[in-house]
């Protein structure tokens, strides 16, 4: 019950930040452009240790995620360009959070860990290429966005992981990242198979249906020409035979 007060409490927040926004007039691009700056500034601070900071950060920055489109809806100012770039924006955050990662895992320091390297590069690519082959099947499908690991997901992990890193700590339920990571290079590819398999079978069925329907009206074009074939003139071959 207490859960469902708090978002019931925080879409309000939202609403009313969304109005606000809107009845200023401002541009959503603009709220698209901000988020995405506020995403590097949490690379920064994952790239140079500060997890905790770099989660925080990172609820602002898709709070201005979220607020780009309500304000686009709202105030009427919907294109097709803002969603381009909105789009396009959001792969920028993913990289340059998991860049960060890297850095922090490469660096020579105590916490330097290949593996951690390595599963976050997994990670990268694999949320890289969720985002993609969504994009791309919804070229030639309605749409695509089955997967257990969508960027909503995957951005709530990275939160919990940075949130529980306290490194002094030995309490066995802070210090996720390391099995965040885990989770997010596994279940990205396992996502992209969903959606390639998926985008398999709706063009296969959609291929059939196309098939289906030619063959049917192939069919009924070629029941109409005979039907207007010339019947025979009996009369004459009539006359012929006498």
């Amino acid at each position: 019950m207490s859960g469902l007060n708090i978002g019931r409490g925080a879409q309000r927040i939202i609403d009313a930040m969304v109005r606000g926004l809107a009845s200023g007039r401002v541009n959503p691009n603009l709220l698209t452009v901000i988020g995405v700056a506020i995403n590097v500034g949490c690379g920064l601070l994952f790239g140079y240790g500060h997890f905790f900071w770099a989660g925080v950060i990172l609820i602002v920055a898709n709070l201005f995620d979220m607020l780009d489109g309500q304000v686009a809806r709202l105030s009427g100012r919907v294109t097709r360009f803002g969603g381009f770039l909105d789009s396009s924006l959001d792969r920028l955050s993913d990289m340059v959070v998991f860049v960060g990662l890297i850095v922090f895992y490469a660096r020579d320091t105590e916490f330097h860990s290949t593996l951690n390297v390595f599963l976050t590069g997994a990670a990268l690519m694999g949320s890289v290429m969720v985002s993609y082959t969504s994009a791309r099947a919804e070229s030639l499908i309605p749409k695509c966005d089955v997967g257990f690991l969508r960027r909503p997901e995957r951005v709530v992990l990275l939160i919990i992981g940075a949130l529980t890193t306290h490194p002094a700590s030995e309490n066995p339920f802070l210090n996720r990242m390391p099995a965040v990571l885990w989770i997010l290079a596994i279940g990205s590819y396992w996502t992209f198979a969903h959606r390639m398999y998926h985008t398999w079978r709706e063009v296969n069925k959609a291929d059939a249906a196309t098939a289906s329907a030619a063959a049917a009206k192939a069919k009924t074009a070629s029941n109409a020409g005979q039907e207007r074939m010339p019947e025979p003139d009996f009369a004459r071959n009539a006359g012929a035979t006498r």
